[in-house]
C-alpha cells in the first residue's frame, strides 16, 4: 500500500505538516504508540536539519516530498529534498553519552536518536536530490 505523497516548502513552519503526514501513516498500518513516537523524532531531526542546513545555510530553497509504503511486515516513510547533500549515517555516533551535557560537544545526539529509533535508515543521492529512507517494522 503506497499513501499519497505530500509536498511543503521547505521552511521550518511546515515541518508540523510533515509530523501530521507521518502520524496520519502510522496509524493507518497500526504501529504502535511506542513506534510511532520514534518515527515521528526520526523524520523531524532529519527534516529539520534539512530545512536548517540544507536549504538555509547553504542558501537554498527547495521543498521536501514525503510518502509512505507499507505491507504486512513493515512501515516505509521516504522523505526527499533538494538541499546541500547530506548523508547523516556519517555522523559518528557520540561517545561521551555517560558524561554530563556540559561535558559534551554539541551536536550530533540528534541525529543519533533519530537513527537509533527506527528500525533501518537509508539514505541515497541522485541527481540533486537526496533521498533518506526510515523503516519501522510491524508488530
Amino acid at each position: 500500500m503506497i499513501l499519497e505523497p505530500l509536498t511543503v516548502p521547505g521552511r521550518a513552519e511546515m515541518l508540523s505538516q510533515l509530523m501530521d503526514y507521518v502520524t496520519w501513516a502510522a496509524a493507518a498500518v497500526g504501529l504502535g504508540e511506542q513506534g510511532v513516537y520514534r518515527l515521528s523524532l526520526a523524520v523531524d531531526e532529519i527534516a529539520t536539519n534539512i530545512v536548517v542546513h540544507g536549504y538555509a545555510e547553504a542558501e537554498r530553497q527547495g521543498d521536501l516530498t514525503i510518502w509512505a509504503d507499507a505491507d504486512t511486515a513493515r512501515l516505509a516513510v521516504f522523505l526527499e529534498d533538494t538541499g546541500r547533500p547530506f548523508d547523516p549515517r556519517q555522523v559518528p555516533q557520540p561517545d561521551n553519552l555517560d558524561q554530563p551535557l556540559e561535558q559534551r560537544q554539541d551536536g550530533g545526539l540528534g541525529i543519533f536518536l533519530a537513527l537509533w529509533g527506527v528500525d533501518d535508515f537509508a539514505y541515497d543521492h541522485h541527481g540533486d536530490v537526496n533521498r533518506s529512507t526510515f523503516v519501522m517494522n510491524l508488530e
